[in-house]
């Protein structure tokens, strides 16, 4: 009896989490299906959910608007300017996780109050100091910019993940003569590798859907594909298909790389949930 009245509700739970996933995954499939119509097929009302596909919207975006270019320039900004951030980031978390010092509390307070700031008020002074200096529309320009909010990300994350390996750990290896630079590359970055994979994940999703910055650093040689993309819309009409074209080209990459660290992903996101 108590197996069969557990029966609805099970069937309910179910019911409930395909709803979520369906409510979840239907615009990637929209994006998707909308890049393979065209112009004409995707403004029939109501909409036409059995169509012939076409890639003419792919080509047009890859060759005749130069999306790959803009696509290479955000491969470079973002994979340069995750990897700055952990490489930079995981010694400092380190540092504010395993030892202590003067400053320290406002230090921390700085990393974290940086995510604060709208990036609207940095707009014109950055985009007058990149001028100035000769860096505007190039690369560097772009990863320095990216760096002063995905680097606060990757201290805030690895510090707790640092805090949560027990200290015993470096008592042990220093006894046995290992280095401080020892204990944190070959004990503690392992054991950190779930919230650095974090960390990683979210830096290179800022870094490549960042807009505003890359809008007004890079109008041309370093343009990004979120700034190609929004040269699409101008005047009255919209090309929708080229548009979620670009918007699938956009969100591949990120998918990828989601998915190459969905174990430390899983990992990461769920740390600190068992104590």
């Amino acid at each position: 009896m108590a197996a069969a009245s557990r029966t609805p509700s099970r069937w309910g739970e179910i019911a409930l989490l395909c709803a979520i996933c369906l409510f979840c995954v239907f615009p990637f499939y929209w994006m998707v299906t909308t890049s393979l119509k065209t112009q004409v097929v995707a403004l029939q009302s109501p909409p036409a959910w059995l169509f012939t596909p076409t890639l003419q919207n792919y080509i047009d975006v890859l060759v005749e608007d130069r999306m790959g270019f803009a696509l290479m320039n955000s491969m470079i900004v973002s994979v340069s300017t995750t990897a700055l951030a952990v490489c930079l980031g995981c010694p400092a978390a380190y540092a504010l996780a395993r030892f202590e010092f003067r400053g320290k509390t406002d230090l921390w307070f700085w990393f974290i109050t940086n995510r604060f700031v709208s990036p609207v008020v940095l707009a014109f002074p950055v985009f007058m100091i990149a001028r100035e200096t000769g860096l505007r529309d190039t690369h560097i320009a772009l990863i320095l910019m990216y760096l002063t909010f995905t680097l606060p990300i990757v201290i805030w994350i690895c510090t707790d993940q640092f805090r949560s390996i027990p200290y015993d750990l470096d008592e042990a290896a220093q006894l046995e003569g290992a280095s401080q630079w020892r204990i944190f590359r070959s004990i503690c970055l392992p054991l950190a590798m779930p919230g650095v994979a974090v960390s990683a994940i979210l830096s290179f999703i800022f870094a490549w859907n960042e807009l505003l910055f890359a809008y007004i650093l890079a109008p041309k040689a370093a343009k990004t594909a979120p700034a190609m993309a929004v040269t699409f819309m101008e005047g009255y009409s919209v090309p929708y298909g080229k548009i979620m074209a670009t918007s699938t080209l956009i969100v591949i990459p990120v998918l990828i790389f989601a998915l190459l660290a969905s174990k430390h992903l899983v990992r990461g996101l769920t740390m600190g949930a068992v104590k």
